[in-house]
């Protein structure tokens, strides 16, 4: 096992923040709470949303986006 990932058994929260960290499809953000998604980690959302659009259309249903920072 690669070392600084947690075991998935252990905390599989952390276990998912670790690989995407080690990975860098992702990282942290200077704003508390916030990730930035790197080039790799935007090719693999693009291909999933891709994916999915052609389900949806299939379907006759549509995409929405909503906020991703809702202020309080």
């Amino acid at each position: 096992m690669a070392r600084n990932i947690t075991p998935k058994g252990q905390d599989y929260s952390q276990w998912y923040l670790d690989i995407i960290k080690v990975a860098e499809l992702a990282d942290y953000a200077p704003v508390r709470g916030c990730m930035v998604i790197r080039p790799t980690g935007y090719s693999v959302w693009e291909e999933i949303q891709q994916k999915f659009d052609m389900a949806f259309k299939e379907t006759g249903h549509v995409n929405a986006y909503f906020p991703v920072l809702i202020p309080n």
